[in-house]
């Protein structure tokens, strides 16, 4: 082939992703934009004025504590699981498939989620039944599947197989010089982890923390699966906007759209930040 032609056969490949990016990704996100910053009147700031509204204000924070909290729980969980495949010297059959059963369980959501939490943690559920068969009634000490925290808990599905998946590399760029080093200096395993493992892993922990809480505040289907339309986050409030007949308001369900993408791209942003920092340190 003629030189002055590879460069163009090059990019062709790359023209796929380019074309589904901006179908999907790019062109919605100026819908958005345009339909968040219009009424039947014209151009207007009332949708965005909107968003402080306070049930809309309360949706946003009640999304964004329910993200934190499985953000949180499933980050110190996948981090604890992950350094006992990596690091603790489990049998190489276990850690492969609990890494594959990961790949499967961080994408499973929605629908079917909820179906199986509900028959195994419902108030009829197996788990739950099992339970009050030997004298232990969870609901009975307050318990809720269909709460904020039973939420949080059927999160943590996915939340701690994606954090598992996520931090292995970084657990395993861990340097056994680095160990060696600071053990031939008279360092104790507390000291080689608070002055040398816990800093070079801080970003990536850190950054997995941000990518979890981004998966968590923008899940529907599970929600709602769950607990109807009488669990106010924001998805189902921007779901009731656009789609709803008593709420109906396209406009602000698009100035609700953009609220959520400047939150996720900000969280994406920072997560992106701390990745390449941690990355700096393990090269």
């Amino acid at each position: 082939m003629n030189a002055s032609f590879r460069p163009l056969w090059t990019w062709a490949g790359v023209v796929p992703w380019f074309g589904f990016t901006f179908l999907f990704l790019i062109a919605p996100l100026f819908y958005l934009i345009a339909g968040a910053f219009q009424s039947p009147e014209g151009l207007t700031l009332a949708n965005m004025a909107g968003l402080a509204a306070p049930e809309i204000a309360s949706a946003f924070w009640l999304s964004i504590r329910l993200s934190l909290a499985s953000a949180a729980v499933g980050t110190v969980a996948g981090l604890l699981l992950a350094h006992a495949l990596v690091l603790g010297g489990l049998p190489v059959g276990l850690r492969r498939a609990v890494t594959a059963f990961s790949g499967v369980a961080s994408n499973f959501a929605g629908v079917p989620l909820a179906f199986a939490f509900i028959a195994t943690l419902g108030r009829l559920g197996l788990v739950t039944m099992a339970l009050k068969a030997l004298g232990l009634n969870i609901y009975g000490l307050g318990f809720s599947l269909f709460s904020f925290w039973g939420l949080a808990l059927t999160y943590l599905y996915f939340q701690m197989p994606l954090m598992l998946l996520v931090i292995t590399p970084a657990l395993e760029g861990l340097k056994p010089e680095w160990r060696e080093a600071a053990e031939s200096l008279g360092a104790s395993p507390w000291d080689y982890w608070a002055r040398v493992g816990a800093p070079v892993l801080a970003p990536s922990v850190l950054g997995c923390f941000l990518l979890l809480f981004a998966n968590a505040f923008g899940t529907l289907a599970t929600v709602i699966a769950l607990t109807g339309s009488n669990f106010s986050v924001v998805p189902i409030l921007l779901f009731q906007q656009i789609r709803g007949n008593v709420l109906y308001n396209p406009n602000l369900g698009y100035a609700l759209a953009l609220g959520m993408v400047l939150i996720m791209v900000v969280s994406n942003l920072l997560y992106l930040g701390l990745r390449a920092r941690a990355e700096r340190w393990q090269k």
